[in-house]
């Protein structure tokens, strides 16, 4: 059996690396952690001139047509180099859903523009009582003529404060099954009754909370029917349950080994020959290794048309829980020093040990806890009752 990902995904890969070097520049890199926003309006610029806004799109909608296993090679470069992509995940990703479910007037007024980089989409699903069962949403839209009036508020919108539109998610009936009065709306966030507050996570990240106070939206920005948001969400939800980090473990290999390369101990040893330095790599480079092949499996499947069932949570999980596992076994390794952060020319391999131990105590969290995941594994791959 043959993994490698086949001539023309490396050629993609080559593409990509070309495209980092013109355009991912260190000052932008340090921009980007500085600020914790992973977006950029000059990079974005690029992206859509490079064609690789979209290019897993049909040509005819400007993009390069990319099949998933290709699409993997593009993905792996972008996160590699840490590139400032989420807005234009989550902008793409309801372009996406648009795409499936959305009206004629809603797909010609919002496909062009995303794909021409110039609207940023932001996600509205976690509340403060509902983070992982996103089905139990209390954030109300009450019909009022050709409008919808929405009460509520919402966690984790990330790149709320330089969005567009926020793809909510809103209760519209509280009379029946918690996932079956669901309604998505595309609500643009420049009006009154929106609030955005900042709020950092441990990472450095910039995510917010957003208030909805009577906030009105016609009903031409509904997606989907009423009471029919659950398909919405499932459209939007199966790439992001796929979401992995293999990526960010081969950041964080990378790092560890360059320093273990060009470090000694009080001998003036190397201490890539230290026993527990080489054993530490050992399983980071065993980890990437199986995260690599878990998404590849998920993208294999997509290009040969099979349904995703399990395969993609079980990319998610197993991919952030070793992140967290060996980033704190690299911190470990290195010792007080690994504790020096990101950008602080004395920190160790750059800061990157220090900065992935941050930032992967949250991937365990991102698109549903590391428990949602193994729930959604047990009933979907192994047909197991629901936990309750």
């Amino acid at each position: 059996m043959d993994f490698r990902l086949g001539p023309s995904s490396e050629a993609r890969r080559t593409e990509v690396r070309e495209f980092l070097e013109a355009h991912m520049s260190l000052a932008l890199e340090e921009r980007v952690y500085r600020t914790g926003v992973s977006h950029d309006e000059d990079f974005t610029r690029a992206l859509v001139e490079g064609g690789w806004m979209a290019p897993s799109w049909p040509v005819e909608f400007g993009g390069q047509g990319l099949d998933p296993e290709e699409m993997v090679a593009v993905g792996e470069e972008l996160r590699l180099a840490d590139a400032p992509m989420y807005g234009i995940g989550t902008t793409m990703m309801v372009a996406t859903v648009i795409r499936a479910v959305g009206t004629d007037e809603q797909k010609a007024e919002i496909i062009p523009k995303a794909l021409a980089g110039e609207i940023v989409i932001v996600l509205g699903f976690s509340e403060p009582e509902a983070g992982s069962d996103v089905a139990a949403t209390v954030t109300r839209a009450v019909p009022d003529g050709d409008e919808w009036v929405i009460n509520g508020q919402k966690m984790f919108t990330t790149n709320a404060q330089i969005g567009d539109y926020v793809f909510l998610l809103t209760r519209t009936n509280t009379e029946v099954a918690k996932h079956k009065g669901l309604t998505m709306f595309l609500v643009p966030l420049h009006q009154p009754g929106v609030e955005i507050q900042a709020v950092f996570t441990l990472s450095g990240e910039r995510t917010n909370i957003v208030y909805y106070n009577d906030v009105r939206v016609a009903d031409a920005w509904r997606i989907g029917d009423v009471d029919g948001g659950w398909h919405a969400m499932t459209v939007a939800l199966t790439n992001e349950h796929a979401a992995g980090f293999a990526a960010a473990i081969d950041r964080l290999l990378v790092a560890a080994e360059a320093w273990a390369r060009t470090t000694t101990d009080d001998d003036g040893v190397p201490r890539l020959e230290d026993g527990t330095v080489r054993e530490a790599l050992g399983r980071t480079a065993i980890d990437l290794e199986v995260s690599r092949l878990l998404q590849r499996r998920v993208a294999w499947m997509a290009a040969t048309g099979q349904a995703i069932v399990a395969e993609g949570p079980m990319s998610k999980l197993f991919s952030s829980e070793a992140l967290s596992a060996r980033a704190q076994d690299m911190v470990e390794v290195v010792g007080p020093d690994a504790l020096r952060s990101y950008f602080d020319p004395s920190a160790p391999a750059h800061g990157v040990i220090e900065h992935m131990l941050r930032f992967s105590l949250g991937t365990t969290i991102y698109a549903g806890t590391s428990e949602i995941h193994r729930n959604m594994i047990a009933q979907r791959g192994l047909g197991l009752p629901r936990n309750r």
